[in-house]
């Protein structure tokens, strides 16, 4: 009789444990545009960082959502916010955006001015958390790899990118300087100013190297 008791606590126990590791699972949603919806597919930087995960052990803890929608800029998230994002109720949130807020202006007369990029992500933050959801802010990497500042949109982009810095700052909000990295990169790698073939292959969207460089910069912030 005893051990019968003892063998059905045993069982309760477990189950207790395994519903407290499944409730314990942080759920980490990445928000942004076609780098982060070509991030999911195989070799893209979240699938990166779920093999990472899997690896080492970790499935029971993290579950990563992808929401990146190609040509989006920050106030495309803010319109999707709460259907692609809130409604899955994450612990964590990863916005990464700014490219196309600079990219279309010259590509397609469009963008976000300056003055009204900072109010939309402010927004965008600000919603994030009121539900009590930790933010991760990630700045805009690169349109063209060359590292001597001659990439058209270079100034516009260090413009934005320097908003985002002084935001995650003033918010205590984590930051993955992608912007930095990136450049970083390219001043040890790329001594023939090429725009291309480095971390993207086509001057914005990642390569393989790419895809790993911001995967473990992302997994430091993270995990």
């Amino acid at each position: 009789m005893r051990f019968k008791i003892a063998s059905a606590l045993i069982i309760i126990t477990c189950i207790c444990c395994m519903s407290f590791i499944q409730d314990g699972k942080k759920k980490i949603v990445f928000f942004g545009d076609s780098i982060t919806e070509l991030g999911v597919n195989k070799g893209g930087y979240i699938d990166l960082l779920n093999n990472r995960i899997a690896n080492n052990g970790q499935t029971n803890q993290f579950e990563l959502l992808g929401a990146g929608i190609g040509g989006n800029k920050i106030y495309d998230l803010y319109l999707r916010l709460e259907r692609d994002v809130l409604d899955k109720a994450p612990n964590v949130v990863v916005i990464w955006v700014g490219v196309n807020d600079v990219w279309h202006k010259s590509m397609m007369g469009t963008g976000t001015d300056y003055d009204k990029f900072g109010l939309f992500y402010d927004a965008v933050v600000q919603k994030i958390q009121a539900k009590g959801t930790r933010v991760i802010l990630v700045t805009p990497a690169v349109i063209g790899e060359r590292n001597d500042q001659s990439n058209p949109q270079d100034g516009e982009l260090n413009l934005y990118a320097k908003w985002i810095r002084q935001y995650a700052a003033q918010k205590q909000l984590t930051l993955v300087d992608c912007r930095k990295l990136f450049l970083d990169y390219s001043i040890k790698n790329n001594p023939k100013q090429l725009d291309k073939g480095f971390l993207t292959y086509d001057r914005v969207h990642l390569n393989d190297a790419g895809n790993q460089l911001v995967a473990d910069a992302i997994w430091e912030a993270i995990k």
